[in-house]
């Protein structure tokens, strides 16, 4: 919505010549004095530029996209918020497009995506390393969120879930569980691919322990109906995929009477806002989703504006074109100590 107020109105309040006032407005790397100045002007003149306008003069469509494989799945929605909080406060509006359901082709959903705006976020995408490639390079600018295709020089934002993974079985283990089941997400996933290795490697570091792998998916209701075949295994503690499946899962051992954690502990992972509110609390890896969405904003928005990469923030592993964030195992109430044997 435009006010009364035009360009050369700014322009004039704030000293400035008009190209200065566009610049800022467009985002550019402007000099912070100016930049203030421009702002200040703008919003005592209520002045709003025209989004039509701006994008005819830029040739640009001032959007980015951000594709995400799962829009109920709250991390995903973490992510999301936080892409567009910085895509809002540079002038640029966001397209969300979701790739869940068999029959739909992600690729494709990409491609459509990239085609209405300057440059995408892509989630967790699930395709072949082959076909992640060839879209890459079709539709750069782009960064990746969980996932990273070797060699290749795309920024990628994500979690070392292999070590926090090894993390949890280790606090199991501390606790005197000697068998522990994983409800294991779709094999599609990366992040799930990245869990397995790490308890691969608990595997071979706590040879006197029991480990159980059952196939579930990143659902409640998946999660739910995992609930018997979790305690056939006769394991003491259950490490789900995710929150979400803790959660199904918990509901299901409420309804069957089954004591969480006297008879059997409940680990999830990536602490969703929910978590700490389940019953019993949830003991989860924290996984900083609002920092990994603003890493992906600032690593693309430096390519579309061509201006130098943006420095890691301290703590972060940098391995090629991919920033790593460390997660951290969070201790509530859904594990304790193993039952005595009887």
């Amino acid at each position: 919505m435009r006010t009364g107020a035009t360009i050369s109105d700014v322009a004039s309040a704030a000293g400035v010549s008009r190209a200065t006032v566009s610049r800022v407005m467009n985002g550019s790397t402007v000099d912070a004095e100016l930049t203030r100045r421009v702002r200040a002007a703008a919003a005592e003149l209520h002045y709003r530029p025209s989004v039509t306008a701006r994008s005819l003069s830029l040739g640009r469509t001032l959007a980015v996209g951000i594709v995400v494989p799962d829009l109920a799945n709250p991390m995903f929605q973490a992510v999301l918020r936080a892409v567009a909080d910085g895509a809002h406060r540079h002038g640029y509006s966001v397209v969300v497009a979701e790739t869940a359901g068999p029959d739909r082709d992600e690729a494709d959903i990409v491609r459509s995506t990239r085609a209405r705006c300057d440059a995408l976020v892509i989630v967790a995408p699930r395709m072949s390393q082959e076909v992640l490639a060839e879209v890459l390079d079709e539709v750069d600018p782009v960064v990746l969120v969980n996932r990273t295709v070797p060699g290749s020089a795309t920024p990628s934002v994500n979690v070392d879930y292999s070590p926090a993974m090894y993390g949890v079985v280790e606090h199991l283990v501390g606790l005197g569980h000697r068998a522990i089941a994983y409800l294991s997400g779709p094999e599609s996933s990366p992040s799930n691919t990245a869990r397995l290795d790490g308890l691969g490697r608990a595997r071979l570091a706590f040879g006197d322990v029991r480990f159980f792998t059952l196939a579930c998916g990143a659902t409640v209701a998946e999660g739910y109906a995992l609930a018997h075949a979790a305690l056939a295994t006769q394991a003491t503690a259950v490490v789900a995929y995710n929150d979400q499946v803790a959660f199904g899962l918990l509901g299901h051992l409420h309804e069957l009477g089954v004591d969480v954690p006297g008879t059997l502990s409940v680990v999830g992972f990536d602490d969703i806002e929910l978590a700490r509110y389940a019953t019993p609390s949830l003991t989860t890896v924290h996984v900083p989703y609002d920092e990994i969405g603003a890493r992906a904003w600032a690593r693309l928005h430096a390519r579309i504006a061509g201006e130098p990469e943006p420095a890691p923030e301290e703590g972060v592993d940098v391995r090629g074109a991919a920033e790593v964030l460390p997660a951290a195992l969070l201790t509530r109430a859904s594990s304790a100590p193993a039952p005595a044997a009887g």
